[in-house]
């Protein structure tokens, strides 16, 4: 990892206020981003998705994004405006969705998209924006670039599609990559091919990368660090690669819960034993 922190996070918080009170999405949650490969994982409503879009200043109304410290290269994201904000989404900042048949505009070709991505934060030709789509599908590796980049999003695989979206949100070269998701809607062999494209774009690129994902394994296998969270909070921090000696109970539960062909019945009788990770 590069001594420098592309980002820097402090008591994140995110809370919705509502009329029957306040919700917690996201409550304290600290963390520093270099160029690394950083997974965070925990089931469904743990604040997962909801950091990556506090970071890119995409919280809907009526949430609010607090923090003692949230910085991008040196720059405090809390104090600046609305317009420098926009400026640094994309731009330096992208994120890819969970769902490309959720995040593409159906009306347009996928080209005209990726070259639109390119437009917007550089000062480019119509050809020149075509031109670097067309190498970017290339990078992505998408057979026929020319003739995907005049598709539609309904006529691409999901595969292809999140391809796709990954190839939008890197055309514009910026530094921090944060992917919600982005190969749950995958087979298994699709998602092996489009981990190593984001792999081997961010390793070659020096980028940093947030991972968000509910898959353990893959997070392990992927990851150099990994945050592993639950009601908003991190439960723990360690690395990729001692994930199997997590300590927290929480860590402990979700690597329970995944399947052990060799050994179910001492899974099993391990987990009944041994309640306190639901506390």
């Amino acid at each position: 990892m590069s001594d420098q922190a592309l980002l820097t996070l402090d008591d994140l918080r995110v809370d919705f206020h509502t009329p029957t009170g306040i919700v917690n999405a996201v409550r304290g949650l600290s963390f520093t981003l270099g160029r690394e490969r950083l997974g965070i994982v925990g089931e469904s409503g743990s604040g997962k998705s909801m950091t990556g879009r506090a970071i890119l200043d995409l919280i809907p109304h009526p949430g609010v994004v607090t923090a003692k410290r949230m910085e991008f290269r040196g720059q405090n994201l809390t104090t600046m405006d609305k317009r420098a904000r926009r400026k640094l989404r994309g731009r330096h900042i992208s994120m890819v969705m969970q769902d490309p048949k959720f995040s593409l505009n159906p009306v347009q070709t996928v080209g005209d998209q990726i070259a639109e991505a390119y437009r917007v934060h550089h000062k480019a030709s119509a050809r020149e924006a075509k031109e670097r789509s067309l190498a970017m599908l290339e990078a992505v590796q998408i057979r026929e670039p020319q003739r995907v980049y005049d598709l539609y999003p309904h006529e691409v695989s999901g595969g292809m599609g999140q391809r796709v979206m990954i190839a939008m949100m890197l055309i514009a070269e910026p530094e921090i990559l944060i992917a919600d998701e982005p190969t749950s809607a995958l087979d298994v062999t699709v998602q092996l091919q489009v981990l190593k494209i984001l792999d081997d774009l961010v390793t070659s690129r020096g980028m940093g990368l947030i991972f968000i994902s509910h898959d353990l394994h893959l997070v392990k296998s992927f990851c150099d660090r990994v945050i592993v969270m639950y009601g908003g909070k991190a439960m723990e921090t360690l690395p990729a690669s001692e994930l199997d000696k997590a300590q927290h109970p929480y860590t402990r539960g979700l690597l329970g819960c995944l399947p052990d062909l060799d050994h179910p019945r001492e899974k099993l009788a391990t987990l009944n034993r041994d309640p306190a990770w639901l506390a």
